[in-house]
């Protein structure tokens, strides 16, 4: 780069000067603008003794413009084109030409002076008013301002009267409208990994004063050099600008070696959508380099490795002298691939005696060999090989006689560019990408959209669900398109028909000329036939899979397989070193994909593309196995933990995805369910733990039904599975079918085991719970101390079944306004837990989070804060975030917020628990519910009633749908809703409203609680309050207390 000559701007404002040194260049400024009348020249300034004349030029107001720019910028010095290059000295010029890219580049801001558009100083920053006349402006049709835009890191723009109107950044969006030139290219992204095409294309709408200009303005762009010859003319200036970037890429002796693209040795070419970040990377891989370099695309069949390979050959087909493509599907097919290049090279250079002179038909090895010392010459070095579809590798556990060793095939030479697009990851001639599903859902889209002919689908419900459930690969997204391009076939009908006609949708399916093996259904039976040479129990794995959910298979899931006969699930259940070798040789093949994710808890799983998973279901298991079925559902039962172990709700949540696999089995008649009661409880009670309880309804009861048919209704085994669907009554609200259950569950416990077995005690202690529900409290406390004093006799007082009665009990109390009894209570349990279980355990710190609701209750609010606070913190810790244990804390200390005045941190507690919920147990979950009501209590006293009435409006209608008219009146958190409801219509003047929903909750509270309960006291002083139109009566409505709902219980 040539010495750059700057102005500077002395502190008492002369511009000067700064000659040319060999010595460090200073911070600068640049300026870019379009030359108009006038303009100071170099002979202007360095000359004149009498600047008059120089400074009523009409350019000097640029130059002074420029100057004032930088000193608030900081920056003494700045450069002009106008004057700081003498254009009378050819040498300077030619040299100033070719280094004005660089200084542009180098500057620390560029300013950008418009002056065809005008911002008026107004003081409101306007886009509008001035808008229209930037994108017009001359700048952006002039040759040498491209450069000027694209080269400096910050450029800023300006109005003819010096008002800032953005920068590069901020106006990003316009000047791509208005350019055509890519974001990454504005933001400062490496030229050389855009083609020579699309560079060219910025300058295509530009012009020059000079025509020759044309051609030099483009030098830093291409990063080349030539001298200026001004009288050339524009094409043989562009002839010589062609000429260098072929040599900067192909090399000085290029034309020898130049052999054009031949698209027909290219697969055909389908809508693709471009893997900018996958290009960028192989660019990066590939260019720029002395010696060898090479790229191994990996992945699944139908990721679009070979689309992927093609767009790079034909964007940057100008960077090198010839491209090859070759089928490495076998060795038959790459010799006569090498015969095609041989043919190709000799069409172009019909006189390179080492091709003409071997028979191309007879000899096929020679011909391999005389094109690889062609390759090899020293000044043949910008050549691209691609080998296409290199899925049968050699290697040491490759038993497969027609594998391909690939080594032979490859020129010896240290340099030129390789391309390998294989299925198999364990390539390793060359730097690796593995090529994966699209992550946007938008490039599904195109590709649906491009291949069908159906446009602006963007925002098409039914188009977006289709394409999420081929998640992302190519192949099935452009089979999709090709088929519903033909057919008047609806997007939701053909999702329709994926989900339960899936072979037949793709046996009927157009065929796609752009991929070898054509079809969704048979793309991977070829590398299956490879897996199953190599190994069996692979094979026989992937076909198991089909009776799972697709994410997330782990090797403790499959122990419980290693009773069967089968000999292959055998071996892979045997120990984890058989497992881990058949899913290897599947993740090296790309079927399968380890989770990159670090499980909470037990080893990382591995999971199968969906429409992978779809092949395995429909194809390799085109005849249901009810055995393998069982045999999952036998895996999947078997390993659901109790919740006495550690991290038990983790492994749930790991399980919950195959458990309803499992279940539509089930519910379809797809499984031997002979002998698999057991399997139907332990599902049940999986999905009440995680919340699912209408498929935990559909599980136990069939469990039951099993029971009774099979061991009669009075079995142990059938009376566990009473007792749990009485629980699972209770949680859905059903409080009469649920004390049906405990009744007849603790009467058959009594007379199979009698009244002091632990399993009667157990039903016991929950009708406790039920009757403190139902407002029952004579018989809650009568049952909650026969459970106590039994277990204390059966177990001992430090038991934790024992503690579990304690605890409840003191809840109990709690709720009861005995205070001093509930403290005992929770105390001891605390310490009994602690003792037994260790201060962390999740059963220590629920009763942690109680003993701060009951200081809550009690006034204590800062004791609360603390137990409250110590509780989630431990949670977190042992549970997680998102636990729903630590999500009631969470909840509960929202509520104490809200009691203490802390509105900010209770909404923050509140909507925290809200979308935790929502994500682990659903929108319409009672527990969600119960704190979208909690949220509406808190908005509604934050004065937010719009807001309130919204959330209230949703936690009963929730409760209506889940529960349902009949079971509505009886569930406490419903009629906490309609309570809150009522004051809320109430306080906003809509009394007949607020008197139906006052009703409708006394009505509730006093069958469940009975009439004389501290709520039925309450609405029935809200009702009369109603009655009196008096301002003291409503003014005394905010001394009663609305029911907050906490999350209490062990």
């Amino acid at each position: 780069m040539s010495f750059i000559r700057l102005l500077q701007r002395k502190p008492d404002g002369e511009i000067v000067f700064r000659e040319p040194t060999s010595g460090e260049v200073p911070a600068y400024a640049i300026l870019s603008h379009t030359w108009g009348e006038e303009e100071v020249i170099y002979q202007n300034l360095k000359k004149s003794k009498d600047k008059s004349k120089t400074v009523n030029k009409a350019g000097w107001r640029k130059i002074q413009f420029c100057a004032k720019r930088a000193a608030v910028d900081g920056l003494e010095y700045f450069w002009v084109d106008t004057c700081c290059i003498d254009k009378k000295n050819a040498v300077e010029l030619g040299a100033a030409i070719n280094s004005m890219f660089r200084w542009y580049q180098n500057a620390a801001r560029c300013y950008v002076y418009l002056s065809d558009v005008s911002k008026p100083d107004n003081g409101v920053d306007d886009h509008r008013a001035w808008e229209e006349a930037f994108r017009n402006s001359r700048w952006f049709t002039r040759g040498w301002t491209l450069q000027e835009l694209i080269a400096p890191r910050l450029v800023d723009f300006f109005s003819s009267e010096g008002g800032r109107l953005g920068n590069k950044l901020s106006l990003e969006s316009q000047i791509y409208e208005i350019t055509g030139i890519a974001n990454k290219a504005l933001r400062g992204d490496a030229l050389s990994n855009f083609s020579i095409r699309e560079r060219r294309s910025w300058a295509e709408r530009r012009n020059t004063t000079i025509e020759e200009d044309a051609a030099y303005c483009l030098i830093g762009i291409f990063d080349v050099s030539i001298v200026p010859n001004y009288g050339e003319r524009k094409d043989q200036a562009f002839r010589r600008l062609e000429d260098e970037i072929h040599k900067l890429y192909k090399g000085v002796d290029f034309e020898q070696f130049a052999v054009g693209l031949d698209l027909v040795s290219f697969p055909k070419a389908t809508q693709f959508v471009a893997r900018e970040k996958e290009l960028s990377r192989m660019h990066e891989l590939l260019q720029g380099h002395s010696n060898r370099s090479c790229v191994v695309l990996h992945g699944l069949g139908g990721m679009g490795k070979t689309q992927l390979a093609i767009t790079y050959a034909r964007r940057h087909k100008e960077k090198y002298t010839a491209i090859f493509w070759l089928n490495a599907n076998d060795e038959d097919s790459l010799k006569l691939s090498f015969r095609d290049v041989a043919q190709q090279v000799l069409r172009h250079h019909p006189s390179t005696s080492v091709l003409s002179s071997v028979d191309h038909d007879k000899n096929l090895d020679q011909v391999v060999s005389v094109v690889k010392g062609w390759l090899d010459s020293p000044h043949n070095a910008r050549w691209l090989m691609i080998y296409d579809n290199f899925d049968n590798p050699k290697t040491s556990g490759n038993p497969d006689n027609s594998a391909v060793d690939i080594c032979q095939f490859l020129p010896r030479s240290d340099h030129g560019s390789i391309i390998i697009t294989t299925r198999s990851s364990q390539v390793r001639q060359g730097l690796r990408i593995h090529v994966q599903k699209l992550p946007d859902i938008r490039e599904g889209l195109e590709i649906v959209s491009n291949m069908s002919g159906r446009k602006g689908i963007e925002n098409d419900p039914n188009a977006i669900a289709l394409v999420k459930e081929l998640d992302g690969l190519p192949l099935a997204l452009s089979t999709a398109g090709v088929y519903l391009e033909h057919v008047t076939t609806s997007f939701s009908d053909y999702l329709q028909l994926y989900k339960t006609s899936w072979l037949k949708l793709q046996m009927t399916s157009p065929l796609l000329d752009s991929y070898e093996d054509r079809t969704l259904h048979t793309t991977w039976q070829i590398t299956l036939d490879r897996i199953q040479q190599q190994n069996t129990a692979s094979a026989k794995l992937l076909k198991l899979w089909a009776y799972f959910d697709r994410q997330d298979l782990w090797f403790d899931l499959l122990r419980h397989a290693n009773s069967v006969d089968d000999e292959w699930i055998q071996k892979l259940t045997k120990d984890e070193l058989n497992f881990n070798e058949a899913i290897t040789l599947l993740c090296t093949f790309g079927l399968v994909d380890p989770d990159r994710s670090q499980q909470q808890v037990g080893a990382r799983g591995y999971s199968v593309h969906s429409c992978v998973h779809s092949w395995i279901v429909f194809v390799l298991n085109k005849e249901w196995d009810k055995s393998l079925a069982r045999l999952a559902l036998t895996c999947v039962a078997s390993e659901v933990p109790d919740t006495d172990e550690t991290h038990w709700w983790l492994l749930q949540r790991r399980l919950l995805q195959h458990a309803v696999r499992q279940e539509q089995a089930i519910l379809e008649d797809k499984v031997g369910m002979g002998g698999m009661k057991w399997a139907l409880h332990s599902l049940g009670m999986l999905f009440f733990d995680q919340g699912k309880l209408a498929e935990a309804e559909a599980m136990l009861t069939r469990a039951l039904q099993g029971y009774e048919g099979q061991l009669g209704p009075k079995h142990t085994s059938t009376l566990a599975t009473v007792n749990n669907l009485g629980l699972l009554y209770v949680n859905r609200g059903k409080l009469a079918e649920a004390e049906e259950m405990y009744t007849r569950a603790r009467q058959g416990n009594e007379e199979a085991l009698g009244p002091k077995h632990t399993s009667t005690l157990a039903t016991v202690h929950n009708l406790g719970l039920l009757y403190a529900d139902q407002g029952k409290p004579a018989e809650a406390e009568k049952m909650y101390s026969r459970a106590l004093q039994g277990y204390e006799g059966a177990l001992g007082p430090k038991h934790s079944s024992t503690l579990l009665v304690v605890g409840n009990l003191g809840n109990f109390y709690a709720d009861q306004g005995k205070p001093a009894e509930a403290e005992a209570m929770l105390t001891r349990a605390l310490q009994g837990y602690e003792e037994a279980l260790g201060p962390k355990h999740s059963s220590t710190l629920l009763v942690v989070g109680n003993l701060g609701l009951l200081y809550a209750d009690q006034g204590k609010l800062a004791e609360a804060e603390a137990m409250l606070t110590r509780a989630l913190q431990d949670k977190e810790e042992a549970l997680g975030p998102k636990h729903t244990l630590t999500l009631n804390t969470v909840n509960n200390l929202g509520l104490l917020y809200f009691n203490r005045g802390k509105l900010a941190e209770a909404e923050a507690m509140l909507t925290r628990a809200l979308q935790g919920y929502e994500e682990a147990l659903g929108p319409k979950h009672s527990s969600t519910l119960l704190v979208v009501g909690n949220l509406g209590l808190l908005y509604a006293d934050q004065g937010k009633l719009t807001e309130a009435e919204a959330m209230y409006t949703r936690a009963l209608q929730g409760y209506e749908h889940a529960l349902g008219p009949e079971l509505l009146p009886s569930y406490l958190p419903a009629l906490s809703a309609m309570f809150a409801f009522g004051d809320l219509f109430s306080r906003t003047g809509r009394k007949d409203l607020a008197k139906v929903m006052y009703s409708r909750a006394l009505a509730g509270y006093t069958t469940v609680q009975g009439p004389s309960s501290n709520w039925c006291k309450q609405l029935e002083d809200r009702l009369q309050a109603l009655q009196v139109a008096s301002a003291e009566s409503k003014e005394g409505q905010n001394d009663f207390t609305e029911p907050g709902q906490q999350n209490r219980g062990l």
